[in-house]
């Protein structure tokens, strides 16, 4: 056995997850170690690909994904997707060959430590034979434990040293839940007493607590809302209002703004989430909860900072309001007002007209006619609100929404990791043209893993996001040709149709009713509505 071998097996033993990537000669060994170890190991067609698939595989299964690359121009292939990932805090290795310590002259060397530092992933490296097996486990522990992601380079000359198997592994845990100061958690208790209209939004680090939050939120009468990321966190929550930002409704939006206490739960509070501060009332007060001390306050002031577990925070001040039961923002009245207030609820000019479909009417329909036990996955640019708003989820674990680094491409590749996360449910992605074009290679993927994959393609011939945020400006550079994706769908073996209005929408209900054996691409011909409502917002700062 040599070190590669042995780094591989290493990683099996301590019970990583799914493996992604693309093999060359410098990561040949350790990713057939890894598979001899009995990891699953899934072949993108490209490294930005297989990274998306590592991070969205990771978020969504709950273990430590694998992304294995070729030193040098492997690694650099990955950037985008492993800043995503760092930038997510995802929990996922990096396993990547480095140039050899005398191979000065390589055609491959490159600062491969600083450029995981600069990304903000951890940069670690196996320094020897007899220090590989604690390398390793550091390298994983780190990513378990500190939810980071994390670079682990294996150098050419140390991958090549005889090894021994060590007798046994240790067990590492994931992170241990962080208890809040008690005298914080009655602090938060007290301004729950007095508020008479709180609203919580739980974020990334929420996910997993539901039961907590719930049950406080009945308590002291609190409406739910939760961040992108969190989306489908309250599914069913009558008191529930959805995404909080950009994507709420105008009946979520006008309620957060009438909260005279918000509590951030695991949440950034940033200007996505609160509409550059509109959805935040200057009279009410505003609390943070979260595991990081430097994320209190980071975005906007707070009144409450407090420093903890969220579900742990949010039954430590449940416990702290003893008997205290309150009415709050949960009277009828609003219950009637959320129940009518959804997306899929208001009303809309429908733009259908001239072979291009109301990305609206799309969305809806869409919504009715998938199953409920899917899991969306969305890229970034202009379309995003669409499905975000309009496609409900189950729960948490139904919605991955890659957008930490804000890059479009990474759509596809984030739908399949999502995809061999939870076969359970039916994969649904949401990306534009841009995006679809920049990850195409990885239908290929798709195809070849037989992912019954519905892919939505919110086909505008352009970069929109760059047409509605420069007006008038000559916009040569960011208009195509229209192109027939359906039947480049089709080329690499997927079902492909093209949508211009609500009748052509029979060929998603056949390919619903059959073997669902190959993904289904869905190039919807949109018509043009003056720019989506969240991102008009955003541009206006």
């Amino acid at each position: 056995m040599n070190v590669a071998e042995l780094v591989g097996r290493t990683l099996a033993g301590l019970g990583v997850g799914t493996a992604f990537g693309v093999v060359g000669s410098g990561n040949f060994e350790v990713t057939n170690a890894l598979r001899a170890g009995g990891v699953r190991f899934v072949a993108a067609r490209h490294e930005g690909g297989a990274a998306s698939m590592a991070d969205a595989y990771a978020r969504m299964s709950g273990k430590v994904s694998v992304l294995s690359l070729h030193q040098g121009c492997g690694l650099t292939n990955a950037v985008t997707g492993i800043t995503e990932a760092a930038k997510s805090r995802t929990p996922m290795l990096v396993v990547t060959a480095d140039s050899a310590g005398a191979s000065v002259l390589s055609n491959f060397r490159i600062d491969q430590d600083g450029l995981a530092k600069a990304v903000g992933a951890v940069p670690e490296r196996v320094h020897s034979a007899a220090s590989a097996v604690a390398d390793t486990v550091r390298a994983f522990r780190t990513a378990r434990q500190e939810r980071r992601t994390v670079v682990l380079n294996l150098p050419l000359d140390v991958q090549a040293q005889p090894a021994t198997p060590p007798e046994n592994l240790p067990s590492i845990p994931g992170p241990a839940p962080m208890r809040p100061d008690i005298g914080a958690a009655a602090d938060l208790a007290d301004l729950l007493i007095a508020a008479q209209r709180p609203v919580f939004i739980a974020g990334r680090g929420a996910r997993g607590s539901r039961k907590a939050l719930q049950e406080l939120a009945a308590r002291s009468g609190a409406l739910l809302a939760t961040s992108a990321v969190a989306h489908g966190l309250f599914h069913d929550e009558p008191f529930a209002l959805g995404i909080s930002g950009g994507f709420a409704s105008p009946t979520a939006a006008e309620l957060i703004v009438g909260a005279d206490l918000v509590v951030g739960w695991g949440c950034a509070l940033n200007m996505w989430t609160t509409r550059h501060g509109k959805l935040l009332s200057p009279h009410a007060n505003l609390v943070q909860v979260d595991l990081e001390q430097s994320a209190l306050g980071a975005h906007r002031p707070i009144d409450l900072g407090v420093v903890g577990d969220a579900g742990c925070t949010a039954e430590d001040v449940l416990s702290e309001l003893g008997d205290h039961q309150a009415v709050g923002y949960r009277t009828e009245e609003v219950a009637a007002r959320i129940a009518a207030g959804h997306w899929t609820d208001v009303e809309h000019e429908d733009l259908t007209r001239e072979g291009r479909i109301d990305p609206r009417t799309l969305s809806k329909l869409l919504d009715e006619l998938l199953p409920a036990e899917r899991i969306v996955s969305i890229d970034s640019g202009n379309f995003m609100g669409y499905p975000s708003a309009y496609l409900s989820v189950p729960d948490e674990q139904g919605f991955c929404f890659t957008q930490a680094f804000q890059s479009i491409g990474l759509g596809l590749g984030t739908a399949i990791g999502a995809a061999l996360a939870r076969p359970d449910r039916l994969p649904v992605l949401g990306t534009g043209d841009g995006g679809f074009h920049m990850a195409l290679s990885e239908l290929d993927t798709a195809v070849r893993l037989g992912l019954p994959l519905v892919v939505i393609v919110y086909n505008d011939a352009a970069y929109g996001a760059e047409i509605h945020h420069f007006g008038d400006a000559d916009m040569t550079t960011v208009r195509f040709p229209d192109s027939d994706l359906a039947a480049t769908a089709r080329g690499f073996g997927c079902e492909g149709v093209t949508v211009r209005s609500p009748e052509d929408l029979f060929a998603v209900r056949a390919w619903l009713t059959g073997p669902r054996d190959a993904p289904l691409v869905i190039d919807a011909k949109i018509a043009d509505d003056g720019g989506s409502w969240w991102l008009a917002e955003a541009f206006r700062h």
